[in-house]
């Protein structure tokens, strides 16, 4: 016991300055012929009433030992990694972040909502999981729609009336169960279907809906809304057509193409050498869809409009494949650095 208290009074004691004397410090306490390490190999001798506590004495003394000599090593080691550098240098500047970018959905998704913004439109959001009635059936959709079929909806399995959204057409039907004519929104969001992903087709994207109900509203101002749109989105020299379409909440329903800006309208890939490239859906709101949310369908009239974003960020930084706008990769999304800013 007089041993043990001798080796603590050395430990606490001793000099530890520099790497020389830490290494002095491991060989005389820590290594195999220490003193410490004998007293180890001693408590087998000890009188089995005593060996408990002189036991108990030598592994506390070991610790002891142990933490010395971490926290001094630590220092040390610190000590000449400054030495190397020259020192800590507190006035210096610190090093220039990278800055990071918003994602190029997210900027496309920003400019065609301050777009509409700017002639009154404004934005509403919603759940992206929602019930039947809003997302088929205030819709017009029939019991037998084909998009009700589980090849292009996500089902939820708790409930079978609850769903992904298959578009943000649900967020024009909650706008119109809770607000009174004159309605003019837009309606941006995640949407989901059942679909197999290729380069030009996805289970998830992103859309944004615009709604517009009030007082003899007609198609020619949709029409022209539609190419104000498409001019500030794409330039000045873009041009629109409208097809004739169906879709169960719209009637009479198109579908619009612009010009493609990529080749100009001569033909390229893209717009499979039509010259022309279809970027929404639109029409005048059916009826039944503005009796079903409670509206007066004799007094007001409205149009609605759905747009893709993918395909919209596609043609504005002519990519090919809409698989890169999911995959993270960080060299893809380095390159809209500039345009974030």
């Amino acid at each position: 016991m007089r041993d043990i208290d001798r080796i603590r009074r050395e430990i606490t004691q001793f000099q530890l300055s520099d790497a020389v004397q830490l290494e002095a410090f491991r060989l005389q306490f820590l290594s195999k012929k220490s003193e410490l390490q004998g007293l180890l190999g001693a408590i087998k001798s000890v009188a089995p009433e005593e060996r408990k506590n002189f036991g108990q004495q030598v592994n506390e003394l070991k610790q002891l030992a142990l933490q010395v000599f971490e926290e001094h090593k630590v220092c040390i080691e610190d000590a000449a990694l400054d030495v190397q550098g020259g020192g800590i240098d507190l006035t210096r500047p610190a090093e220039s972040l990278t800055l990071g970018s918003m994602h190029p959905i997210s900027i496309v998704m920003n400019e065609v909502i301050d777009i509409f913004e700017r002639i009154g439109f404004s934005t509403v959001s919603g759940p992206d999981i929602d019930d039947d009635w809003h997302v088929f059936s205030a819709l017009n959709f029939a019991e037998e729609h084909p998009a009700r079929d589980m090849q292009d909806t996500f089902f939820v399995d708790v409930h079978p009336d609850v769903v992904l959204r298959t578009h943000t057409s649900s967020l024009q039907v909650r706008t119109m169960e809770t607000q009174k004519p004159p309605i003019r929104v837009v309606c941006p969001g995640r949407v989901f279907r059942n679909e197999a992903i290729t380069s030009r087709a996805h289970c998830i994207f992103h859309q944004v809906e615009g709604l517009y109900i009030a007082e003899n509203v007609s198609f020619a101002e949709m029409k022209q809304t539609l190419l104000y749109f498409s001019q500030q989105m794409f330039g000045a020299e873009t041009k629109i057509r409208l097809r004739p379409s169906f879709f169960p909440f719209t009637e009479p329903s198109a579908e619009m193409d612009i010009s493609c800006n990529i080749c100009g309208g001569k033909g390229c890939s893209l717009c499979k050498h039509t010259g022309w490239v279809e970027i929404l859906g639109c029409g005048m709101v059916d009826p039944n869809v503005l009796e079903n949310c409670g509206i007066d369908n004799q007094r007001y009239t409205g149009y609605a409009f759905g747009l893709g974003i993918e395909r919209m960020a596609m043609l504005k930084y002519k990519t090919s494949d809409i698989r890169l706008y999911f995959e993270n990769d960080v060299r893809f999304l380095q390159q809209f650095t500039a345009a974030t800013q």
